[in-house]
């Protein structure tokens, strides 16, 4: 791990997931030349590192720490080194990343138009009243399916069913945050199908072009918009 210096300046902070290539890393450089100062997060330290140096040869504003986002200790860690070096977090870029590609088109971050069922659909799409507990029992609903066989018949998706149910779950667990948490700017966006790895190539955005859409929505206005989506940077429906 990278130790960071205390900022003793007003500059807001950002902070990125997957920081380390691809959407991820150009939304680090196009976030830091708007003058904030940016966290890059990557599993593996040497390619983090490796990545935050390339960045700042352009004199961007950028550190690193490492971040599993499926490791609790590793996600603590990470809490703690915003938390003393800055006191402070302006922007969460969860970059979530996509699964590959489908007959030629690109996964949409918005999944819930590719849940089969109808009532489930309604349940993701009923932001008043959908809560934590009823999505943890949707997805376990879903394992117990999909363990048994069992996703067709209950209207789940049968591609890469896994992938969908994750992001739709995402998606809604968005907007549960963004009710509970009126004072935030909490929102979920698509940039678009970037050559990437992630999409073997397939794209046709590049990354800075994907980025730019990230970017746009990162730095909506205080009063903004609050538990939407956008796709290419621009509003959209869930479903």
């Amino acid at each position: 791990m990278e130790a960071a210096t205390s900022n003793p300046s007003s500059k807001r902070i950002a902070l990125v997931t997957g920081g380390n290539k691809g959407v991820g890393l150009e939304t680090c450089r196009q976030l830091a030349s708007k003058g904030l100062k940016v966290v890059l997060t990557a599993r593996n330290e040497a390619r983090g590192l490796e990545a935050v140096e390339g960045v700042r040869r352009s004199g961007a504003d950028v550190v690193f720490h490492q971040l599993d986002v499926i490791d609790p200790d590793s996600v603590a860690r990470l809490a703690d080194f915003v938390r003393d070096q800055f006191g402070k977090l302006d922007i969460l870029v969860n970059n979530a990343a996509v699964g590959g590609v489908e007959y030629g088109q690109e996964f949409d971050t918005n999944e819930e138009k590719h849940i089969g069922s109808e009532e489930v659909r309604q349940e993701l799409n009923d932001v008043d009243n959908l809560t934590e507990g009823r999505l943890d029992e949707l997805l376990e609903k879903f394992m117990k399916d999909f363990e048994a066989g069992a996703l067709e018949p209950h209207g789940w998706p049968t591609k890469f069913s896994a992938y969908k149910v994750a992001k739709a779950a995402m998606n809604a667990y968005s907007r549960i945050l963004a009710r509970r948490h009126p004072e935030l700017r909490v929102n979920c966006a698509h940039p678009g199908f970037v050559k990437t790895d992630m999409s073997m190539g397939s794209g046709v955005l590049t990354p800075e072009e994907g980025a730019r859409n990230l970017v746009k929505v990162a730095l909506l206005p205080d009063g903004g918009p609050t538990g939407a989506y956008f796709a290419m940077g621009e509003e959209a429906p869930f479903v």
